[in-house]
């Protein structure tokens, strides 16, 4: 069986082109080795499959020829992927009609989303003569 006809029939991929896309640009392995769409598996092979931010393991069980439902889909590997990240929640949302954030509010959520830049000087960091209060 195809390789990307499995990725696709036990719904790893979301199309057989985004299979064989993946593939080609080097983010599936077969038994530690990169592979091509069009080579073969079978049970027992170990795959590694890399989107951004997780890496995700599975042992062929079963092979598919079609797409079939999701419960049917998760028979057919075992999943030794490490646990996703924990993501945060979203920021605070600001009420509706509050107009812009002011240069201090942007500076607290540019600090809360991780995006405020090192050695740009904030209020809270200026002397209390600089700051403007």
């Amino acid at each position: 069986m195809r390789l990307d006809t499995w990725l696709w029939s036990v719904r790893l991929y979301p199309t057989r082109s985004a299979a064989t896309a993946a593939c080609r640009a080097g983010h599936v392995r077969r038994n530690g080795e990169p592979t091509k769409a069009s080579q073969r598996i079978a049970v027992g092979d170990e795959l590694r499959l890399r989107s951004p931010g997780r890496e995700r393991i599975v042992v062929v069980t079963q092979l598919l020829g079609k797409r079939v439902g999701a419960p049917v889909a998760r028979t057919a590997y075992e999943d030794h992927s490490p646990e996703p990240p924990q993501l945060f929640g979203a920021p605070p949302r600001r009420d509706r009609g509050a107009g812009r954030p002011t240069k201090r509010e942007r500076r607290a959520l540019d600090r809360l989303r991780g995006r405020d830049l090192p050695g740009v000087e904030h209020d809270e960091d200026l002397p209390e003569d600089r700051a403007g209060r």
